[in-house]
């Protein structure tokens, strides 16, 4: 995919817009069902917003990407990602399968949605967070989403 989250059915760039912009349809093409590319690399260079998968390599146990059916099979080197982000001292989890292999990856607590803990990785104190699923499988408004979402920021 050519960038994180470009899926229509995910509300992920909907929930910045909102929280960036007042505006959940600030990432989206209008009159097209697709979000802006440029924009959203605007936006999180501009906010210093890395974004990666916790996992290279991942078997879809059934024909769709619910965490339920999903194995991991070679997380994410996330020591060799901290050393190339020097300043990265805040990783976010987007859903149960990516905190609980970031939690087993990096050997935090297991977190529940909203809550963030302070950690030492490899020498570095990390804030770790775990949000809500931005999938449209999670059945909750943006704007609810939203409000755990803008805790990473504040």
């Amino acid at each position: 995919m050519e960038f994180f989250y470009p899926n229509w059915g995910n509300d992920f760039w909907r929930i910045w817009g909102y929280i960036a912009h007042g505006d959940k349809n600030y990432f989206v093409i209008p009159d097209e069902k697709r979000f802006d590319k440029t924009k959203i690399e605007d936006f999180c260079r501009a906010q210093g917003i890395a974004l990666y998968d916790t996992a290279k390599e991942v078997i879809r146990l059934k024909n769709n990407a619910s965490d339920n059916f999903l194995q991991i099979v070679r997380p994410t080197d996330i020591a060799r990602l901290l050393e190339q982000l020097p300043e990265c001292h805040t990783l976010v989890a987007t859903g149960q399968k990516s905190a609980e292999t970031l939690q087993a990856t990096i050997g935090c607590p297991a977190l529940s949605v909203g809550e963030a803990i302070e950690t030492t990785y490899l020498g570095r104190d990390i804030k770790v967070w775990r949000m809500p699923s931005s999938s449209r499988a999670y059945p909750r408004p943006i704007e609810w989403k939203a409000e755990y979402y803008k805790k990473i920021v504040e």
